[in-house]
């Protein structure tokens, strides 16, 4: 969660307004294959070195500590799944080869298998998984690289837009397919998900209902929670100019700084509200919590296999 807790650091100010749509049914593939109207591809921004966890990172990226005997990763591509998104480029970077090699590795443990030896070694896989169908790009960002240029990078790797970016290290129960038929009704640029704050981070500023009117920074205040607004949780639903546009070529930057203030002065940058649940996982803390609503079978964030 660097990118969160810059963007938290950074914080973003809302002040009221729901950006909640009636209901709408969840997307799901076409016949053959192709994606249904509703569906976009996701971005998963995995690449951060996870200073926070301590040791608990000294061998594998934060986004694949488990929960449930899951990487945090899979929680939360399951998440964007039921939305109906099935296209993933994952933004690796610190100890990455672990991502890769998870999912190099992904068919073979999703159940039984057969292996055929020779001259022509295949495998075959039997029966089905909750993730068959999944297309897993990894794309090298970087070791030190900011979300900005993380996202940069990968967005050469995605053919359609607009694009759903997450964070790979926060659990939420967020309705992503009602995510992108706000984004797609608004006509903006770019959309955030934004959430009631943890009272450590700080605000989005939203005006006339649903527009963001300014991206700050991280602001302690002796203000009640209920009137320090929202704060970003990311699941954010990008169109190409808001990348192309607003993120830098040229040198390094987060995503949650210059690129998201300048969209928000822009008018481009909308507010979706989340009133469901949310949990960073940035430290051995909010691990062990997440960890324990899970074996408490208390998970909200839990998605049907």
């Amino acid at each position: 969660m660097e990118g969160l807790r810059a963007n938290m650091s950074g914080a973003t100010a809302l002040a009221a307004g729901r950006a909640i749509p009636g209901p709408v049914p969840a997307a799901v593939l076409g016949n053959g294959g192709s994606p249904a109207v509703g569906t976009a591809p996701a971005i998963v921004l995995c690449g951060g070195a996870g200073q926070r966890m301590g040791e608990l990172a000294a061998a594998v990226p934060k986004p694949m500590l488990t929960v449930g005997g899951m990487p945090l990763l899979m929680h939360i591509m399951r998440t964007l799944a039921a939305g109906g998104s099935n296209e993933f480029v994952l933004a690796v970077g610190h100890l990455g080869h672990v991502v890769k090699d998870f999912f190099l590795q992904f068919q073979a443990h999703a159940g039984d298998f057969t292996v055929r030896l020779g001259r022509r070694p295949s495998v075959r896989v039997h029966g089905g998984f909750p993730e068959e169908g999944w297309e897993v790009t990894c794309a090298n960002t970087g070791e030190r690289a900011g979300t900005g240029t993380r996202l940069r990078a990968a967005v050469r790797l995605v053919h359609r837009w607009p694009i759903i970016v997450a964070y790979g290290d926060v659990l939420a129960d967020v309705d992503i397919a009602a995510l992108l038929a706000f984004h797609r009704a608004h006509g903006r640029l770019a959309t955030v998900t934004a959430a009631a704050p943890p009272a450590r981070f700080g605000h989005l500023a939203i005006a006339d209902g649903h527009r963001v009117s300014r991206f700050d920074e991280k602001q302690f205040t002796d203000q009640p929670q209920d009137e320090q607004g929202l704060v970003s949780i990311g699941f954010f639903v990008l169109e190409r100019a808001a990348v192309e546009r607003y993120v830098p070529a040229d040198r390094d930057v987060m995503f949650e700084e210059e690129p998201i203030r300048a969209l928000a002065a822009d008018g481009e940058l909308m507010a979706y509200r989340h009133d469901g649940y949310w949990r960073p996982v940035d430290t051995p803390k909010e691990l062990a919590l997440a960890r324990g609503e899970w074996d408490s079978g208390q998970a909200p964030w839990k998605v049907p296999a």
